[in-house]
């Protein structure tokens, strides 16, 4: 279930408790959770959607976690961080959503990625810090978990990054809701799991022979163990990011999970699924990939109607920092998904609806401002403002304040200091 609040911006200071060691605050809807940032000052001030779910661009660097339930009732645990366009990061093998916000491995990536867009991530079920105790989960739990996370976002649609496994997730999802996908970027994906490749019987022990592995020495700091896992996803790590690679597996899930996770990616297939897609494709891969060969990332993008594949000299899964990979990478990125989607014409009349007064409110709220900043801004109290918001909501017909902020900004609202 989704976060639905009313037009106001207040949060009820009701059910702090503890989770995993993080203190956590409740929203006022049912079936989600918010928890502050940790800075180094202690807890910083708690928001939601409510709020605003587009920080100001020099919030980039802080994120909101939050907590929305799947149709079984496991919860899942999601973050917002950024301000512009909605783009949501797939779940993949290894995460936690507070440790990769800091780690070295995924900082430079995620903040890149932040500082241009609303940047929405989740961890998968069974991971970081969603539900741990799941028992079993297939593919369509995975796909079912993105939809939940897409609803809690409020937004109407938003553009999708889907990076390995997550790519096959990206497009099963798009296919089961086209209308709710914009855009979607993959990397390092593939359309078929290793099972799914044909393999001779030494690739199929090799399969075998990870999912051992990692059963023994999931975040295990014996280099017999972590430099396998290492050398698969990032070759060339130095000591900081290879200790922040290793306590990584021991956050994101115990090794039973990991392993199971690595046997249900290996029998994924949507070959299929791909040739439904219809949303613009672009596919990027490393031609070096260790972890995903090249011809895996070049079978997916002839799979996909109109999907266009560019190929980056790299061996590693996941970019680092200092890599002009990376770089390249982004403005890639940046230029696929430039162009904005049309208003659609209901919309384009319901703005057209709104008075001088209401159309500079809502401008206010594009931008992520709350109802108090707004007030002061234009000179009249918080309660005259409120009253404009529930108009607003009225005429655009949505119910959530980041709904409305994804209407104003597909229309020009909110883009200019």
């Amino acid at each position: 279930m989704g976060l639905l609040l009313d037009p106001g911006d207040g949060l009820s200071r009701r059910g702090v408790w503890s989770h995993l060691g993080r203190t956590r605050g409740r929203a006022r809807a049912t079936g989600e959770r918010a928890i502050a940032p940790f800075t180094r000052g202690g807890m910083s001030k708690r928001r939601t959607a409510a709020d605003s779910p587009r920080p100001p661009a020099e919030d980039s660097t802080r994120q909101q976690i939050r907590f929305a339930t799947a149709r079984d009732g496991v919860r899942i645990a999601y973050s917002v961080a950024g301000s512009g366009p909605p783009l949501v990061k797939t779940a993949h093998w290894l995460s936690h959503l507070e440790h990769d916000w800091q780690s070295p491995v995924w900082r430079p990536w995620l903040h890149a990625i932040a500082r241009r867009y609303t940047l929405i991530r989740y961890d998968e079920r069974g991971c970081g810090l969603s539900d741990r105790a799941v028992g079993t989960f297939s593919f369509d739990d995975w796909v079912a978990d993105l939809e939940t996370v897409v609803e809690a976002s409020g937004f109407e649609r938003v553009a999708l990054l889907g990076m390995s496994q997550g790519g096959a997730i990206a497009l099963a999802y798009a296919v089961r809701r086209p209308e709710r996908v914009s855009r979607i970027v993959l990397w390092g994906a593939y359309a078929r799991g290793r099972d799914r490749r044909d393999p001779t019987p030494r690739e199929q022990e090799e399969s075998q022979t990870l999912i051992r592995l990692v059963k023994l020495g999931w975040g295990r700091e014996q280099p017999a163990f972590s430099s396998v896992f290492a050398a698969l996803f990032i070759p060339d790590l130095d000591t900081e990011k290879r200790r922040s690679f290793i306590e990584l597996q021991r956050v994101s899930a115990s090794p039973e999970t990991a392993a199971a996770i690595v046997a249900l990616f290996d029998d994924i297939d949507v070959q299929e699924l791909a040739q439904r897609v219809r949303a613009p494709t672009l596919v990027l891969h490393g031609r070096e990939d260790a972890r995903v060969p090249f011809d895996e990332g070049r079978r997916l993008a002839a799979s996909i109607p109109g999907a266009r594949l560019i190929s980056l000299d790299t061996a590693s899964h996941i970019l680092q920092g200092g890599d002009p990979t990376l770089d390249r990478f982004m403005l890639e990125l940046d230029a696929f998904l430039a162009t904005a989607p049309a208003v659609e014409p209901r919309t384009s009349a319901a703005l057209h609806s709104l008075t001088r007064r209401e159309r500079d409110v809502l401008e206010l709220i594009a931008r992520g401002l709350d109802n108090v900043t707004i007030a002061g801004r234009l000179f009249v109290s918080s309660a005259t403002v409120r009253n404009h918001v529930t108009h607003i909501f009225a005429k655009l017909g949505v119910r959530t304040r980041a709904h409305a902020v994804a209407l104003a900004r597909d229309a020009g609202y909110g883009r200019d200091d």
